[in-house]
């Protein structure tokens, strides 16, 4: 595996990173781009294989990566997790916020328990990766939560997701000033639609309805990460960064 640098800096060299749900899709991308430039990543991920095996290809390709298995949903996993990122410098730098699961489901068959899933992994284990992380953020640091475009507007079915991210960008704000006095940086990043499988399988309508021209890749997603976390950027907390090939601002009718 080739780590493909986003950057054009080392501004990251030796910094802790941790992302969560780091072993596959958009996580898989922001995990490669902080490897790429130097970082110590932690992937934090349930999928064991796929974890292991990312962990593995970036160490071969140069990066200092360790997989964790980790559950967002469960804070003792959540606070092992943090204690082994931190053990290495006894600092955590950076928090990637992006685990977390769909659960779509017809309104009236969502169950109670359905809708804790969601919310305990999506929202839940946010807040509780966040207090445990900004604990070791010694000096400063910054966190990125990655919502959606759903927390803004929804399809029939999503009322558990679309709640779990609009909580995330409340809750982005509001970690944005409990942490100012530790000068950590609290952002969210809203992706629309981003292909993290079978790029090939797009139709010519699908990148053709964005006002960009296409869909999106989880590398977009991974330079923003790189973006907000820079410590020349402190100047951007409690913000929401919709990447979204500019779906949510086009007017749509029928004809």
């Amino acid at each position: 595996m080739k780590l493909e640098r986003l950057g054009d800096n080392e501004i990251f060299r030796g910094k802790t990173v941790i992302v969560t749900g780091g072993a596959n899709g958009i996580g898989r991308a922001v995990a490669s781009a902080f490897a790429a430039q130097q970082a110590r990543v932690v992937i934090a991920d349930i999928d064991e294989p796929a974890g292991k095996a990312l962990e593995g290809s970036l160490n071969d390709a140069g990066g200092n990566t360790l997989f964790n298995r980790t559950d967002v949903s469960d804070p003792d996993s959540v606070h092992a997790m943090v204690a082994q990122a931190a053990s290495a410098s006894g600092t955590v730098d950076i928090l990637i916020n992006n685990a977390g699961i769909a659960g779509f489901k017809p309104f009236h068959n969502l169950t109670t328990a359905e809708w804790d899933k969601v919310l305990n992994t999506n929202l839940r284990g946010a807040f509780v990766c966040a207090r445990e992380a900004s604990k070791f953020m010694i000096g400063g640091g910054s966190i990125v939560n990655i919502a959606s475009t759903r927390a803004l507007m929804s399809e029939p079915g999503s009322e558990a997701y679309a709640a779990s991210k609009g909580g995330l960008l409340a809750l982005t704000h509001a970690m944005a000033l409990s942490l100012a006095e530790k000068k950590v940086t609290v952002n969210a990043i809203s992706p629309g639609w981003i292909q993290t499988r079978d790029p090939e399988s797009l139709r010519s309508i699908d990148h053709s309805q964005h006002p960009s021209g296409r869909v999106g890749k989880p590398e977009d997603i991974a330079r923003a990460c790189l973006f907000l976390c820079h410590p020349e950027n402190r100047f951007i907390t409690g913000e929401q960064l919709v990447i979204d090939g500019g779906m949510t601002r086009k007017m749509i009718y029928e004809h």
